[in-house]
């Protein structure tokens, strides 16, 4: 039985794309680099914020730490006024905790705005670990973060599962010794997850409420 549900953020509980584009454009047209489109923005979302700046700045990677420092001092302050919920989602979640089930944030984006997100748009929901960015744990696909939420929790491999869309999820995971369930509404088409390894889908939040109690 699922005791624990470990979530990833972008793509998978929120929609923050927009609220992402938005930030990031404006970092870069504060150094005079041409804009995102959201199909080129949603393509560096999941290896960390640094990724998505090193994918975003074309030949200025001489100011790559330069640029990285101002997105992620501005996207702390992100009011999350772009990001929304999927269907379906909040009485989902609101069913699976009210049977004891517990949960998890484990995400590549930046602590400080991980912390900020979950503030604005989850708090009516108990979340027992917030882990990003940070000097703790290396990003995903490394395991740490799981064995360190499970440990915590004080809960076996089999009575956790991880809940992302994207390959990385299903790298950690897999790294982890868990199994995950992969998102479809997020941000990866499915062939790309499959080649990447993932094997229990989810195509709605109502559809993996019934894949957790079934585990």
């Amino acid at each position: 039985m699922i005791k624990a549900v470990i979530f990833d953020v972008d793509g998978t509980l929120l929609n923050t794309s927009p609220d992402i584009q938005i930030t990031l454009n404006a970092t870069l047209e504060r150094f005079s680099i041409p804009p995102r489109t959201m199909e080129q923005t949603l393509r560096g979302i999941g290896n960390g914020a640094r990724n998505l700046i090193r994918v975003s700045i074309g030949d200025r990677q001489d100011l790559l730490d330069e640029i990285y420092k101002d997105y992620v001092e501005h996207f702390a302050d992100c009011d999350s006024s772009h990001t929304t919920f999927y269907e379906g989602e909040q009485d989902v979640l609101t069913a699976l905790q009210s049977r004891g089930i517990r949960f998890a944030v484990i995400s590549n984006k930046p602590q400080k705005a991980l912390e900020n997100v979950c503030r604005d748009m989850l708090s009516g929901y108990q979340w027992d670990y917030v882990i990003g960015q940070g000097d703790m744990y290396p990003l995903k696909p490394a395991p740490d973060a799981i064995y360190a939420v499970l440990e915590g929790l004080g809960l076996s491999k089999d009575e956790a599962v991880l809940v992302g869309d994207g390959d990385t999820d299903v790298e950690m995971a897999r790294n982890a010794g868990i199994r995950c369930i992969t998102a479809l509404w997020g941000y990866r088409g499915k062939d790309e997850l499959i080649a990447a390894g993932a094997s229990i889908f989810a195509e709605n939040y109502r559809q993996l409420e019934d894949i957790i109690l079934s585990l």
